[in-house]
């Protein structure tokens, strides 16, 4: 037999493919598309699994190896990414430690890091783990790539928040302590809670994918990473923001490889418009119902440190979903976040 090319599954582009097209086509051995072209199998009490949660998802594509990374990521360019983004970061969180930053923190502010800032571990520990499992269950391989450095990213975000929280008990011994009983207590943190638990247990890798990268995520990081980061400015905690904002810098990316996805299996098959309209529908309220907890934080109302409202966050979410989501997925629909009128304010939903 003539000796092949190391990318000879690829010779039918009739060009030198990159780096990416190499390194990430036919990885899964199991499925049809692997590079013998057969589904190769073990009679494993797993492999039920994977039929149920994998083949039979409502989800379908002719061809999961048309899918590619608006960024092409590859580990080397992954790494590559991140060392740049954590040497931003190690920069700023030195800077905090050399110059005695925390000693002029307002009371206020350091109850609002403590009561919805620091908790935000555990939620993050639990978008990582979603993301592991659909990295995990994905029927292509660069979904899989995608899917696990997004899970990457994710335990970055909770290693940072982390290193902060203990940066802040250096000169504050009692602060966040209590974040785990208020992940599991506090009102402010229930409904969102209550939705990562349920996205625990579903087991769809499709219904998975869109009721995290679609639904839930978007909205949550636009809260924490934007917003937030907004609020911290105006409250002089610059630096904290400038953090925020270089980890939504990877959230960015979640949506637009979320994206791409989701256009490609729209345009391979019409039917899928409607398995995904359905899952937005089904999840949408246990997202709105955890955006609408926070609503208090925004508008200067959060108990324990009240603060000037921070103005139009409703309606820039409004704003988000309107010019994002449409953008890329048109035949879908996404639920507005309304203004529910009170006796003095407008709250976000």
């Amino acid at each position: 037999m003539a000796q092949q090319k190391t990318y000879w599954h690829l010779l039918q582009q009739k060009r030198m493919p990159t780096e990416y097209e190499i390194v990430t086509s036919k990885l899964l051995f199991y499925t049809g598309e692997s590079l013998t072209g057969k589904r190769f199998e073990l009679d494993v009490p797993l492999l039920d699994w994977y039929k149920r949660f994998q083949q039979e998802s409502p989800l379908t594509c002719t061809s999961w190896e048309k899918f590619r990374d608006p960024r092409e990521t590859t580990y080397t360019k992954y790494t590559e990414l991140q060392r740049d983004k954590e040497i931003f970061v190690d920069g700023i969180l030195e800077e905090i430690e050399a110059s005695g930053y925390d000693g002029h923190v307002s009371p206020g502010w350091l109850h609002v890091l403590s009561r919805a800032v620091a908790p935000l571990r555990y939620p993050g520990h639990g978008l990582q783990m979603v993301a592991a499992y659909i990295g995990q269950m994905a029927p292509g391989g660069r979904i899989v790539i995608t899917a696990t450095l997004q899970a990457g990213d994710e335990m970055r975000r909770v290693q940072r928040i982390a290193y902060r929280v203990r940066q802040l008990q250096h000169l504050y011994p009692d602060f966040a302590t209590d974040s785990k009983a208020r992940w599991q207590t506090d009102p402010l943190w229930q409904p969102l809670r209550l939705a990562i638990e349920k996205l625990l247990i579903c087991y769809d890798w499709a219904e998975a994918f869109v009721a995290l990268n679609l639904v839930l995520k978007p909205l949550l990081d636009e809260v924490f990473m934007s917003y937030l980061s907004d609020l911290a400015l105006r409250e002089g905690d610059h630096l904290i923001g400038q953090v925020f904002y270089s980890l939504n810098e990877d959230c960015k990316w979640h949506r637009e490889w979320s994206q791409a996805l989701t256009r490609m299996v729209i345009e391979d098959n019409s039917q899928n418009i409607g398995t995904i309209q359905g899952w937005i529908e089904k999840w949408h309220p246990l997202a709105a119902s955890a955006l609408r907890a926070f609503a208090p934080l925004f508008e200067g109302k959060l108990e324990g440190a009240p603060m000037p409202p921070l103005e139009g966050v409703a309606r820039k979410l409004d704003n988000f979903i309107a010019t994002t989501c449409p953008a890329w997925a048109c035949s879908l629909r996404f639920p507005a976040l309304s203004y529910v009128e009170s006796d003095d304010s407008k709250s976000l939903l």
